[in-house]
């Protein structure tokens, strides 16, 4: 945690004055009495789930409230005399970029397709008449990639958006917010779609950009282990309410009031209850919040992970014991040299179509009940593994069996048996479930395939039963998708992969687009799952810290290979291969960044 003195917040220091703020829409307030002041230079955090308020806030501080919401209130910036409440759109328009600017969540829907990088931070300085013609503007537009930066400045000046990685994309946004030197920066959740190692390196440029230039931020999440990473004063919002506010230690260490308390407790991975299931905001009352000077321990529950034979670095490569087996069992899972390769179109007439290797000869076993971890980032191999296991794919050579069945060269009735024995829970409960359909017809889908002999009073009965043990109330049956919560959507998601009693369950960043209090609840009610039905579980995820509580093996894919696999705790207490530890290093928790201060 950042451990400066928190800025003094009267005077002629204050950079912004925000007092009684409200958002309402013509049937219901969504933000209420919001007041916040801050110093130039000052780091906000400002956190709190899906629709506490935060986003409306921030729009709100820029005039870009949607139509039918409107604002009352003040909101003062210093560099401008009136409310920006109540001042004119020719105003604002001066004032965005100018004195105040915006980092978008998702880079890809802000930037404009059609223009180049370079060209889209000049429009910038241009508009604000901060260079005198295009070609200085267009100077100063690589000057600030290059800030950013970015790798070859220049020529990623040239390039379209779609050209760039997700991380290259927000350090493009990043130069267009700060092109103008601003003296308050808002950040709206910029690194929640980024891989682990990117979102370090954007959240340490962030950080390193506002301190060399004094700019005022403030920085809207979910996450409190960013927020203590990057913030030295923090407020939390539930129901459109400021609940809490104060210095980030005191708030995070000592929290006065129950929402902050169980947002710390369902934050906490390394803390379980009595039970040994992970804290959610209904159980908080026994949690104990850290504090910033205990040392980080091994979790109890470690000893109990299965075995497993580490691959020591890059030598082991392509092969892994991902967990192993009693001598009387055979694996659920057994994938041996595993290879896909794709071909691309053609670029040219003169040259060959290129090839992709996506998996490059991996190998790796996985006992009955056994939970196993995949970790690594975007284009690490994750999501065309997933796609061969469930027969979605075939593989380009080597073997994948899966609850006995060979997915190369698998015709249609194999595949079906395949796929009665494993089932998907997707990342995107929305995306995955037809908005048609009514709940029970979701979740009974999977028993209709031929050869299943239920009655429909059987698959309505099961339906019910599968409600029941995720949690969700007989009723819900006869509702639609768009009727539930994003937590509720993924429980529904989980009952349908489980109504045909598969052996194996595959969750693809199950818990990735939740808020802490759900994430909390849907890994708890994987785990109960799990044991309860005996399952065999393979979790993909790029957050380490979820893997490290749920999974007891875990294989750490990069470029297509493993490059490092065993038994969970052992790799992240004392990772062999330089990826793994990258990756470790990465990763924020609450804990370490707390202990990071004293």
């Amino acid at each position: 945690m950042r451990t400066e003195s928190t800025v003094p917040r009267t005077g002629a220091d204050l950079l912004l004055r925000v007092d009684d703020l409200n958002v309402r829409t013509p049937y219901r307030t969504l933000v209420s009495d919001f007041s916040l002041h801050m110093a130039h230079g000052e780091r906000i955090g400002l956190i709190g789930e899906s629709g506490s308020g935060k986003s409306m806030t921030t729009t709100a501080l820029l005039g870009l409230l949607p139509n039918g919401v409107t604002a009352d209130g003040s909101v003062e910036i210093d560099g401008y005399s009136g409310n920006l409440l109540q001042a004119p759109e020719s105003d604002l328009m001066k004032l965005r970029g100018n004195n105040m600017a915006m980092v978008f969540q998702e880079p890809l829907t802000a930037l404009n397709p059609l223009m180049r990088a370079g060209a889209q931070v000049a429009e910038i300085i241009l508009q604000h008449k901060l260079a005198p013609n295009k070609a200085e503007a267009n100077r100063r537009a690589v000057e600030m990639l290059d800030a950013v930066h970015l790798p070859d400045p220049a020529q990623a000046a040239r390039a379209y958006p779609h050209q760039l990685s997700g991380g290259q994309r927000q350090r493009v946004m990043l130069a267009m917010a700060l092109a103008n030197d601003p003296s308050l920066l808002l950040c709206d959740e910029p690194t929640t779609a980024l891989d682990v190692t990117v979102q370090r390196q954007v959240l340490d440029l962030i950080l390193e950009l506002v301190r060399e230039r004094g700019t005022g931020l403030l920085f809207i999440t979910h996450d409190l282990a960013v927020v203590a990473n990057m913030c030295t004063r923090v407020l939390v919002m539930n129901n459109g309410a400021v609940v809490e506010e104060g210095t980030t230690e005191d708030v995070f260490t000592r929290p006065t009031h129950p929402y902050t308390r169980g947002l710390l407790a369902a934050s906490d991975l390394d803390a379980v209850d009595a039970r040994g299931r992970l804290f959610t905001v209904a159980t908080a009352q026994e949690y104990v919040p850290p504090t910033a000077d205990e040392q980080i321990v091994a979790r109890p529950e470690a000893s109990a992970a299965v075995a497993g034979t580490a691959a020591a670095g890059p030598a082991a490569a392509g092969t892994a014991a991902a967990g192993t087996a009693p001598a009387h069992a055979e694996p659920v899972m057994r994938v041996t040299d595993l290879v896909r390769t794709y071909t691309r179109g053609r670029t040219s007439i003169l040259k060959p179509a290129p090839e992709v290797h996506a998996l490059k000869g991996i190998s790796f076993e996985v006992p009955e009940g056994g939970r196993l971890g995949v970790v690594g980032e975007s284009g690490s191999g994750k999501s065309t593994l997933l796609r061969i296991l469930a027969g979605l794919d075939q593989p380009t050579s080597g073997s994948a069996v899966v609850a006995g069945n060979e997915v190369k060269g698998a015709k249609e009735p194999q595949l079906r048996a395949l796929r009665q024995n494993l089932q998907i829970v997707f990342q995107d409960p929305m995306g995955s479930l037809d908005p048609r359909m009514t709940v029970e017809q979701i979740i009974s889908e999977p028993l209709l395939v031929p050869g299943r002999g239920e009655t429909a009073a059987d698959r309505k009965r099961m339906v019910a039963e599968m409600l029941e043990a995720v949690g969700l109330p007989a009723s819900s049956a006869e509702r639609f998708p768009h009727q539930f919560s994003g937590g509720q959507r993924q429980r529904i998601s989980i009952a349908r992969a489980l109504i045909c009693r598969p052996q194996v369950v595959v969750a693809d960043e199950p818990v990735s687009a939740l808020d802490v209090s759900v994430r909390a609840q849907v890994l708890n009610l994987l785990a109960d799952l799990v044991d309860e039905y005996g399952l065999t579980l393979v979790f993909v995820s790029h957050d380490l810290n979820v893997v490290r509580y749920l999974c007891d093996s875990v294989i750490v894919m990069q470029s297509g290979e493993i490059v490092e696999a065993g038994d969970t705790e052992t790799v992240y207490r004392t990772p062999q291969h330089p990826y793994t530890k990258r990756l470790i290093d990465s990763s924020l928790t609450l804990r370490q960044e707390l202990a990071q201060s004293a």
